[in-house]
């Protein structure tokens, strides 16, 4: 497994992971993100109830990530910082 770094609060689950580091230009940008930015990733990617919406979203994070963007856009933001 690859070593990146996580959120400020949340952990960086393993299907995201896998999704981020199988995806170079993501995981540059990843790496060069805010901890408070990858943590809002992570909460949006994983507060999809079902486990449909959480793959929808991990494929939306890595598409919207390969096109620079560097935080979820039309989301409040993590509740939990």
């Amino acid at each position: 497994m690859t070593a990146i770094a996580s959120g400020t609060v949340h952990k960086l689950p393993d299907d995201f992971r896998k999704a981020i580091t199988g995806t170079p230009k993501v995981l540059a940008l990843w790496q060069d993100i805010t901890p408070l930015a990858r943590n809002e990733w992570i909460c949006w990617v994983t507060s999809g109830v079902k486990a449909e919406t959480r793959g929808i979203r991990i494929g939306k994070a890595i598409s919207k990530m390969k096109g620079g963007m560097r935080r979820p856009c039309c989301w409040a933001g993590c509740a939990h910082r």
